[in-house]
């Protein structure tokens, strides 16, 4: 996990402040073999990730099983994993890419095909985790983790569950409370959308405009717009903050004082994938890894960690039952049905940063 701008998709971190640089990795220093830079040679994986998103006993693992070396460097946002692939000069092998960046990548012939769809651990990805259009048979990227983003709450301070955003938004209002809303353009904007009843990939301007009244209406309400909600309302200082499943680490720690919640009105998914870049030193390295990540107790090492979903079936079956059982992170079908995944808007994506502008500077 990084500090600045970082998506807190798993639970394993809790961040400090806004602003520095990255310091994710600062978990792994007391990690035997596991080295913070990248560098290419005989015996070595050079990963990139988003900050805190991969259990380190994971990548331990790895090196115990086959002698190779981990590297590990970490993201905050998938603008600046691509802009660092782009000006080249890394030695990175592999990605965590989001789907639509999958896309984005994929049209910019930066990723490798790796064949792991023929790889016999395979059958252990369900098939609606091959999301991204440009790789629908998995030919190119594994399925690596997902989860929802909704709504972590305080019920000491809210007096009560909450069923989803209006909900929130009466209760605060009757109550003279705050929540806290994602510093992310297309997390807040969509939210605006689905409330409307909309799509959050929606490029219709009038519905965008109608998207950002609807949090610009909501402003008075919003103490900040912040990646830092789980401190904030675990301590009581907000009800509430729009956040990502991981959340749900905090939950488990404090049952009786903390929820979590998928709006009723919908909710947006995350889902990032493991892929190879085609400039990679260390391809069948890397190859093994996604290898590697397909047993099923693997997985499960990982989401027992960071408290989001797996594409693996199998390893549902062995992550603990706190884990397996909630549907707050294994959502049922209808649930499921009521969840939004962000697709790549090319051009149009500067309407969403016209409108987030007039919801950032509105009074």
């Amino acid at each position: 996990m990084t500090e600045r701008g970082i998506k807190n998709r798993g639970g394993a971190f809790r961040p400090a402040s806004l602003g520095g640089v990255a310091l994710g990795a600062l978990a792994l220093i007391a990690m035997p073999g596991i080295s913070l830079s990248p560098a290419a040679a005989d015996g070595v994986l050079n990963i990139y990730n988003w900050g805190e998103y991969i259990n380190p006993a994971v990548l331990k693992k790895f090196e115990d099983d086959t002698g190779i070396n981990v590297n590990l460097d970490v993201y905050g946002s998938n603008e600046e994993m691509l802009a660092k692939v782009q000006a080249g000069g890394t030695d990175y092998d592999i990605v965590f890419p989001s789907v639509h960046m999958h896309d984005i990548m994929s049209k910019l012939d930066l990723l490798e095909r790796t064949d792991i769809n023929q790889y016999e651990g395979f059958k252990n990805i369900e098939p609606r985790f091959l999301r991204a259009e440009s790789d629908p048979k998995g030919e190119y990227c594994l399925p690596y983790a997902w989860g929802s983003v909704g709504i972590v709450y305080n019920r000491d301070v809210l007096g009560k569950d909450i069923t989803g955003w209006r909900d929130l938004i009466e209760t605060v209002k009757a109550k003279n409370l705050k929540f806290t809303l994602l510093d992310d353009m297309r997390e807040v904007l969509g939210v605006g959308l689905m409330l409307n009843g909309g799509s959050v990939n929606s490029t219709d301007s009038g519905e965008l405009e109608k998207a950002a009244q609807t949090i610009i209406d909501m402003k008075p309400y919003v103490a900040a717009f912040t990646y830092e909600a789980r401190p904030l309302v675990e301590a009581g200082d907000v009800a509430a903050g729009h956040f990502f499943v991981g959340a749900m680490v905090d939950v488990f720690r404090e049952p009786e004082k903390l929820g979590y919640v998928i709006p009723e009105e919908g909710a947006t998914m995350y889902q990032e994938d493991i892929c190879v870049l085609k400039s990679a030193p260390n391809k069948e390295n890397a190859k093994k890894f996604l290898e590697f990540y397909t047993q099923p107790e693997i997985a499960a090492l990982n989401i027992e960690q960071q408290t989001n979903g797996t594409a693996n079936v199998e390893a549902r079956k062995l992550t603990p039952p706190h884990i397996r059982d909630s549907e707050e992170i294994n959502p049922p079908d209808e649930v499921m049905e009521r969840l939004q995944i962000f697709v790549d808007l090319g051009g149009d994506i500067r309407k969403y940063d016209r409108v987030w502008t007039k919801v950032k500077t509105a009074q």
